[in-house]
């Protein structure tokens, strides 16, 4: 067999979990080119210890329906290869090429509140809406609904995970991966396929977020926290760092207030982060925003009907979530019977359920 081409070489050194970009660099001054450096490069083993099999990964990204994109790809997003580390390889379920459109990052924490998924969910809809590609980690949370916010809105999204594709971590929001696909974005790695998320994985993963985005959002985060290492990858790079403010004495809120005091934008709308961008990217970089269509005014709907026992569980939910326990305890009904009703008026859509087994208002419009 002959020598490897370029980008067989880097998804070969992407294999070795012992090289980066900036020690490949120096190989590469050293030796002439990539497929050099490999050739005279003396540990190629994988990560495990086993010997290592490059034509493998080609073989599982055809079976799976995955480009591998390397710096030696013209689809290399170029933001990526502006910074000394980045990845030696991506691999990419779904439209490689929204990973160069203009891209605006949200983030936040998993255990978002009510104030912080809708924030997220409003902010990611408005920059859908107007031509922009939200970037997020497809975790669970803030992520997950920024992602949500730029589907309603028939926009482009991108998800990158801190595993290999093929073990896709969460696996709640695995359903949403398949939708951000079907829908003209990307789920994106930088980890070949069989490795597992750990606490390697997620860094590197904030540090990618960061180098692809025109700018970062933080929506609820606390003051250890994942979010928080994007936002400084971030500001080293020199990306606008932004931040939505939420209550002084929320736990949730800290990492966001902290990042106001130290100099982020303050964020309300997606307006206020396209007024802080849109100097950067210019207008014909982006897509036109679809037409809004002009609807009529609707006749006021009716009050919604509900038996005596809906309305006892209705008077109890605000828009911030109650738990089943305490509706149990307020309501003086049966477990089983508060946990049917509520079913019943989320079918209805008169509820919405939060992660901790919390029922809360539907989002308002």
């Amino acid at each position: 067999m002959g020598s490897l081409t370029e980008r067989e070489a880097y998804v070969a050194f992407n294999l070795t979990d012992k090289i980066g970009s900036v020690k490949l660099a120096e190989l590469v001054a050293a030796s002439g080119s990539v497929t050099a450096a490999w050739e005279s490069y003396p540990q190629k083993v994988s990560r495990s210890g086993a010997k290592l099999d490059w034509e493998r990964e080609f073989s599982l990204a055809k079976r799976y329906g995955v480009e591998i994109v390397t710096p030696a790809d013209p689809s290399y997003p170029a933001r990526l290869l502006e910074q000394p580390s980045h990845p030696l390889a991506l691999y990419v379920k779904g439209n490689a090429s929204v990973l160069s459109s203009p891209c605006v990052a949200i983030v936040g924490t998993r255990r978002a509140t009510a104030y912080g998924l809708d924030q997220a969910f409003k902010i990611a809809e408005g920059l859908a809406e107007d031509g922009w590609t939200v970037l997020s980690g497809l975790a669970l949370g803030v992520d997950a609904e920024s992602h949500r916010g730029a589907l309603a809105a028939e926009g482009k999204t991108v998800g990158v995970i801190g595993s290999g594709l093929d073990e896709f971590y969460p696996e709640e929001n695995r359903a949403l991966a398949r939708e951000i696909v079907e829908n003209g974005g990307a789920v994106v790695s930088e980890f070949p396929f069989g490795r597992y998320p750990d606490t390697q994985t997620f860094p590197q993963r904030n540090h990618t977020v960061a180098a692809l985005a025109a700018g970062v959002v933080a929506i609820e985060a606390p003051i250890k926290s994942g979010t928080l290492i994007t936002t400084s990858c971030a500001a080293d790079m020199g990306r606008v760092v932004m931040a939505v403010p939420g209550r002084v004495d929320s736990r949730s809120s800290a990492g966001c207030l902290a990042l106001l005091r130290d100099g982020a934008r303050l964020v309300r709308s997606a307006a206020d982060v396209e007024e802080e961008l849109s100097p950067l990217v210019p207008v014909a970089e982006r897509k036109v925003p679809k037409a809004k269509a002009k609807v009529s005014p609707s006749p006021a709907a009716p009050a919604p009907a509900y038996s005596v026992e809906e309305a006892m569980i209705m008077r109890e939910v605000d828009a911030e979530g109650v738990h089943m326990d305490i509706l149990v305890r307020r309501t003086g009904l049966p477990v089983e019977k508060v946990n049917a009703l509520c079913m019943a008026l989320r079918l209805k859509g008169r509820v919405r359920f939060f992660p901790g087994n919390r029922v809360a208002l539907p989002r308002a419009p």
